[in-house]
């Protein structure tokens, strides 16, 4: 690849296409421009001059090839979940020794010594800085910088690290991730890493283009992050553990409220075949919408013939993007009604179309896109973007085709992508776990308080839009220690804290099941039915649920029902 072409990956002035092999030499005769990088056996991204993206891009291609974009999950005890009790065994002092964990998040804090081993050197085994450009890229990749272990040590070992390694962490969220899975003991704060002799993998992700983050109107502000860097950040973590041969737990606490929430988008579908991979565990936040009243479930009243969806849009709200995704076979139309009154009649397509509206007396404009069978789910997509929304109470009414009453959801954008004064009147707090949790392989985890068992309260909950079980179990998530900004310690809150814990466990059983040999062919799948075996759960309450799924991670029940299925 030339330099000319790896500038486009990075560059504003070029958007990405997310495409699969199938379809690329439509996206290619279309944009011959297109630069096109490979990311695995299925996906590839097509790299296009920003004016080729209009709005009919999504009529013309479908909406999967626009890359979702994903933010932090939340930014928010090793005794609850059963480590102290298990490690007070002289045979399961297990610390996740010859175990690799994969984060891909916003960088880590490498000169902190939670990341250290005894003698000063780095538990780091490579970062790969997608921000930062240089010619030092992995192998195989054509953007951003790696660092080595050997580079790492060398910068521990200068007064001024970062004059050799750069790479930084400004918002923190990675290195808090990092730090609750795998972090050295500190007994003066309190903290211990659930995993503290793991070795890390960590991919800083490159926030996402301005083009992308305009055409959904998220906020300047956000972090936010594309989908095909994150599926090249899984490509990374696996060549490196590959090549360094040591089983691997990866955590991942972005997700997004974008896509069909059924675990049939091409991420989740990728990480679906990861977590069958021996030797991986996949590990996933669930989200905090559960109270966040960004979602609606609906059901069309066959009496009056639609359902009124009321949303309350906000003060300052400058524009939104909101997805409708209905049941098939059955087909839904829309029609408005602004706060002022202004009234859009009835829209009915038969076909993928795409509608721009304005109104007279507001400066609104909303720009619709119809996907009458969505590529990847085969369902029916309907896709609402907001521009300089008025404030108030604006009312969709909802109409369906069909005489199956299935039903259907429709999803703001999750946390930090809106703001919290927009939001449906009459709001569902279930189905709202994040896109990629729903993914049904991967362990999803819900947060919960240890201080009384409580679940926390903005934790997501389930099921999926297709009703697959999820979150599969909760693990402590409410007022967690963890590392923060300068060396110091903070407590945190929310699902990215309990996923971050839950990874600190799958490293713990991939050191007892490969390392120990005792499962050599352990996968997510026989790691998550050990885990859901050895849930706690309450005797008066029915499992699995839409809260809990199968109820309260406990590592020392994990092993103890082996114990007991042994002596049966």
């Amino acid at each position: 690849m030339t330099a000319e072409e790896r500038s486009r990956i990075i560059s504003e002035d070029y958007a990405d296409l997310l495409i699969e092999y199938n379809s690329d030499d439509k996206v290619i005769k279309a944009f011959p421009d297109a630069t096109i990088v490979p990311i695995n056996f299925s996906l590839s991204v097509a790299h296009v001059p920003i004016g080729n993206i209009t709005n009919d891009t999504i009529r013309e291609f479908g909406y999967s090839v626009m890359p979702s974009c994903l933010g932090p999950v939340s930014h928010g005890s090793l005794e609850a979940s059963g480590v102290f009790r298990l490690r007070s065994i002289p045979n399961f002092n297990l610390r996740g020794q010859g175990v690799l964990i994969g984060i891909l998040d916003s960088g880590i804090d490498y000169t902190n010594p939670i990341f250290r081993n005894a003698d000063g050197t780095t538990r780091i085994a490579a970062i790969w800085d997608q921000t930062i450009v240089s010619d030092q890229m992995p192998e195989g990749f054509f953007y951003g910088t790696e660092y080595t272990r050997e580079q790492i040590n060398q910068a521990l070992q200068s007064e001024n690290p970062l004059e050799i390694v750069p790479t930084t962490d400004e918002n923190g969220h990675g290195t808090m991730v990092a730090g609750i899975a795998g972090g050295n003991d500190v007994p003066d704060e309190d903290f211990s890493g659930v995993a503290p002799n793991v070795e890390f993998i960590v991919v800083k992700l490159k926030p996402a283009k301005k083009y992308l983050k305009d055409f959904f109107f998220i906020k300047e502000d956000a972090l936010c992050y594309q989908e095909n860097d994150i599926s090249f950040a899984l490509e990374y973590l696996i060549d490196v553990y590959a090549r360094l041969a040591k089983p691997m737990a990866i955590c991942i606490a972005v997700d997004t409220s974008q896509s069909s929430h059924d675990g049939r988008g091409t991420l989740s579908s990728y990480l679906s075949i990861l977590a069958t991979t021996y030797g991986i565990a996949v590990v996933i936040a669930a989200g905090n919408e559960g109270n966040a009243r960004r979602h609606y479930y609906g059901i069309v009243n066959k009496t009056v013939g639609f359902d009124s969806v009321e949303l309350n849009v906000g003060e300052n709200e400058t524009g939104f993007s909101m997805e409708l995704w209905g049941q098939r076979p059955s087909i839904y139309s829309i029609d408005i009604l602004s706060p002022s009154g202004e009234y859009v009649p009835r829209i009915s397509v038969g076909l993928d179309e795409f509608r721009e509206i304005s109104f007279i007396f507001e400066r609104t404009r909303i720009y619709i896109d119809f996907q009458m069978v969505e590529s990847q789910s085969g369902d029916q997509l309907i896709l609402f973007r907001f521009d300089q929304p008025t404030a108030g109470i604006w009312t969709i009414r909802v109409y369906e085709r069909g005489d199956l009453n299935l039903g259907y959801n429709i999803w703001l954008p999750m946390e930090g992508f809106i703001s919290n004064t927009t939001y449906f009147i009459r709001s569902d707090p279930y189905t709202t776990i994040l896109t990629l949790g729903c993914t049904t392989t991967p362990i999803t985890v819900s947060a919960y308080n240890i201080v009384d068992d409580s679940l926390y309260q903005n934790a997501s909950r389930g099921y999926t839009r297709s009703g697959e079980i999820k979150p599969d179990f909760a693990a402590p998530g409410v007022n967690m220690i963890g590392p923060a900004p300068n060396q110091t310690f903070s407590l945190y809150t929310g699902t990215s804290v309990s996923a971050a814990h839950t990874t600190g466990l799958a490293a713990i059983l991939l050191e007892w099941g490969i390392v120990k040999n005792n499962i050599p062919t352990m996968s997510t799948i026989e790691m998550k039915k050990l885990m859901i075996r050895g849930a706690r759960r309450d005797e008066n309450m029915e499992y699995p649920n839409r809260d809990w799924g199968y109820g309260i991670v406990d590592i020392f029940n994990v092993f103890d029902s082996l114990r007991t299925e042994i002596v049966v």
